[in-house]
């Protein structure tokens, strides 16, 4: 049976009929699924029969693999894979997988593990259709703009709205400090697309006050969470998203009433951001080496 792609929305999304992902790929599937992810920004597999090995292993199809995270814990055993789980915190905030490195996962894979009853779906925002819609004098603005992405921050929750096991959940994430400077459009390495690459880790336009990035980032942000840049995935059981980071922003809805869900995140090691002027993304902050290879 040969590889069926379907469509989702116009914008971003697409399930993926005809491979069986517990298996070994061919070159030619490989490349099928590539072009997919390239086209579509986010693809469902539905039916899939996974453990954590065999979700590594159809993640480095596609590369090498990160460690589950630079700052968090792995599952146990499985130091590439991270539990996204709903009781050791919520990411019910925009934002591109560890955008405060020098080079963020080039694609993540979030698979299902644990689903509520109702609720709990990730949104997967596309970054190009977001670029595509800025005004031109809005895209020539951020064309020339770099922005600061940092882990420490406050996520927008005041300190007095966390209990002692959320403060020690924000004090392991921000254990190492990492800052790095990321042209805002980004431009695709394998499509040439442009994208807003911006999400909950840019904190500063690079040469602006806070608060006059803050509006900047809030404008652009604003076309990034446009309903038609955004595919709302409902998870069921036994599925698995692959999701280009480097043209996506996704958020997690916390609105399941607090039922258990759980994810398993594995990602792929990326490349070092490039503008449009062709000007390497830059660290300031930190050394993720331990985290992340640079993709070739």
């Amino acid at each position: 049976m040969s590889i069926e792609i379907s469509k989702v929305t116009a914008n971003i999304g697409a399930r993926v009929l005809g491979v069986d992902i517990s298996k070994p790929l061919d070159e030619e599937q490989v490349t099928a699924i590539r072009e997919a992810l390239n086209v579509h920004k986010a693809l469902a597999f539905d039916d899939v029969h996974l453990d954590d090995e065999g979700q590594q292993a159809f993640a480095r199809h596609f590369g090498d693999l990160t460690t589950a995270h630079p700052t968090v814990a792995a599952v146990d055993g499985a130091p590439n894979v991270l539990p996204v789980d709903s009781e050791r915190g919520r990411a019910n905030h925009w934002h591109t997988d560890v955008t405060f490195v020098l080079n963020p996962p080039q694609a993540s894979t979030l698979r299902s593990i644990t689903v509520p009853p109702y609720g709990g779906e990730t949104l997967i925002a596309s970054s190009a259709a977001a670029y595509r819609d800025l005004p031109a004098p809005l895209r020539a603005l951020a064309d020339t703009l770099w922005a600061e992405h940092t882990n420490d921050y406050d996520y927008a929750v005041p300190d007095e709205q966390i209990d002692e096991e959320q403060a020690a959940q924000r004090a392991q994430f921000t254990s190492i400090k990492f800052r790095t400077a990321h042209p805002v459009v980004r431009v695709h390495p394998l499509t040439g697309e442009r994208g807003l690459f911006i999400g909950g880790f840019a904190q500063r336009i690079v040469g602006l006050s806070v608060g006059e990035s803050r509006k900047l980032l809030d404008l652009f942000q604003s076309y990034v969470t446009r309903p038609e840049n955004i595919l709302r995935w409902r998870w069921s059981p036994n599925q698995l998203v692959l999701f280009d980071n480097r043209i996506t922003q996704h958020y997690a809805i916390d609105n399941y009433d607090g039922r258990p869900r759980r994810l398993h995140r594995v990602t792929v090691a990326g490349d070092v951001p490039v503008g449009i002027e062709g000007k390497e993304s830059y660290a300031i902050e930190g050394d993720a080496s331990h985290y992340t290879s640079v993709a070739g």
